[in-house]
């Protein structure tokens, strides 16, 4: 291997770790969006004409995307989005994301509502503003705390 070969190497590593560092980066900004209600700062996270699908529903492009938030996340007065375990993997100026994710949905006083647990399967694509997501789908992993069945009780739901 070459001098050139070797620096070559590296900078290819370097661009690749760059990107995870950048993909990961939007994963924590996608829950800060949610939780700082930041509804419209959307196409700082998502492409113009992205799809989302959640347990509230299944929304394409930027401004049905703020409004899903809006309408699902709204009416709490705090929510806590906790990402975690990301993988992922990068092609060129595509990338697919995985992650977990743990969501705390507070009522005025402080108290929690419900809490859910998802996984997250995630697109992104390299734009000339940076990364941003082309497709989010959630699955439902748990869930505690009442739900429209059990609106007195609290309990834990799993999914599979």
């Amino acid at each position: 291997m070459t001098a050139t070969d070797t620096v070559e190497a590296l900078r290819q590593r370097l661009d690749e770790l760059a990107d995870r560092a950048a993909l990961t980066d939007l994963l924590s900004r996608h829950g800060r969006w949610l939780d700082g209600g930041r509804f419209d700062e959307t196409r700082s996270i998502f492409t113009e004409d992205a799809t989302v699908t959640v347990a509230s529903g299944q929304v394409r492009g930027a401004h049905a995307i703020a409004a899903l938030a809006r309408r699902s996340h709204g009416r709490h007065a705090r929510t806590h989005h906790l990402t975690t375990n990301p993988l992922i993997t990068v092609n060129g100026d595509h990338a697919t994301l995985t992650a977990q994710q743990i969501a705390v949905f507070c009522l005025a006083d402080g108290t929690p509502e419900f809490t859910v647990g998802e996984e997250y399967r995630m697109e992104a694509v390299r734009t000339p503003h940076g990364w941003r997501l082309s497709r989010v789908a959630a699955q439902l992993l748990w869930r505690t705390g009442p739900t429209a069945a059990h609106p007195r009780t609290s309990r834990c739901s799993i999914s599979r």
